[in-house]
């Protein structure tokens, strides 16, 4: 029968609107509206009430050896908190730890993107990976091999390894680069080096963050450790040795 009823065609519910006399002052509130207002006015009201009773129940005589330290600023108390009663050591170290592996995680991202451009670009002055090797049937033939001939390229061309046109296509007009075109493309170059200086230096700065939160990070572990050298006032980081423990 509850399924009989349900399918029984009911009066759709609207929600009364504001009459046109009073939509000047906005919508018309509805219940679940004012249930929110009221629960907000109670709660005020009793957190006023509190602090009025506990301001005439106070003790002119109290005293608290914190207030020696306490500051007002405009008659409102300032709350002093630290960083080192803000959080437990566990909390600590385990903002640390995050904090180490996010470093870690951006550094290797870093030396990605940097491995991709190093693959995309060809370094002037280093000796090329690749060879080209050519083979001939006696020694006659290799001491008479000429390399332009055999490439049909320009002597000039021949210490390249990429781009490096043949003699038919230079004598077209259009296999000659416009001056504009050169600039544009050494431009590029440079922006891309540039950039991919910028990484390598990022990749590097990231990695030396990341080794010395986990170099902290396992200063605030347990067991006791004896300092070694380091940390005094120079830029090497500090060397420790910790006691050796039996493991169970």
């Amino acid at each position: 029968m509850s399924s009989l009823a349900n399918a029984i065609k009911r009066k759709t519910h609207k929600e009364r609107s504001q009459p046109a006399a009073r939509r000047k002052y906005g919508l018309l509130e509805k219940k679940k509206d004012y249930l929110l207002r009221a629960k907000d006015y109670h709660k005020k009201d009793k957190t006023i009430k509190h602090l009025q009773s506990k301001a005439e129940q106070r003790n002119p005589d109290e005293f608290y050896f914190a207030m020696e330290k306490a500051q007002t600023k405009d008659g409102v108390h300032i709350q002093r908190s630290t960083e080192a009663n803000k959080y437990t050591q566990q909390e600590l170290l385990l903002m640390k730890t995050q904090d180490a592996k996010y470093l870690g995680l951006k550094s290797r991202t870093e030396a990605a993107k940097a491995e991709k451009l190093k693959d995309s670009l060809h370094f002037i002055g280093m000796a090329p990976q690749n060879k080209h090797t050519v083979f001939v049937d006696s020694a006659a033939e290799a001491a008479a091999f000429k390399a332009a001939q055999f490439f049909d390229t320009p002597a000039e061309l021949l210490g390249r390894t990429y781009n490096r046109p043949r003699n038919a296509q230079l004598q077209q007009q259009q296999a000659a680069p416009s001056a504009a075109t050169t600039d544009r493309v050494e431009r590029r170059k440079a922006s891309a080096y540039r950039e991919l200086s910028q990484r390598l230096e990022r990749q590097q700065r990231l990695a030396g963050l990341a080794s010395k939160m986990a170099h902290d990070k396992e200063l605030m572990g347990k067991g006791r450790k004896r300092k070694l050298a380091g940390a005094d006032g120079s830029s090497s980081q500090a060397v420790f040795r910790w006691k050796r423990e039996r493991k169970k």
